[in-house]
């Protein structure tokens, strides 16, 4: 997924939850068929939103592990110049570490 993509779907589930959380809040106030009616509602948004989540954390996954198989073909590829990015990161943290 796309960076846009994620964006719209956590929009979605916020708009989601918001919605659900209004629902519910009339369904206390109301009773009887209206009320039962109004949390299916709400249960449904709820569920939409748990599928979301859920999608949003497989795109996550997959592109962690995209990043993990370019990051390793890189180093196999560069290993000296991954050895000297190491050893400068290295360096800069070990110098901010002692400034403090």
């Amino acid at each position: 997924m796309k960076a846009s993509t994620l964006k719209t779907t956590r929009s979605d589930m916020k708009t989601l939850v918001k919605d659900a959380q209004e629902l519910f809040r009339e369904a206390t106030s109301s009773t009887g068929e209206r009320a039962e009616e109004l949390r299916a509602r709400g249960l449904q948004l709820l569920d939409t939103a748990v599928v979301k989540a859920h999608e949003v954390q497989t795109a996550a996954l997959e592109t962690g592990k995209e990043i993990a198989v370019k990051t390793d073909d890189y180093v196999h590829e560069n290993p000296w110049r991954a050895v000297t990015i190491a050893a400068g990161v290295g360096v800069l943290f070990g110098f901010l570490i002692s400034r403090k």
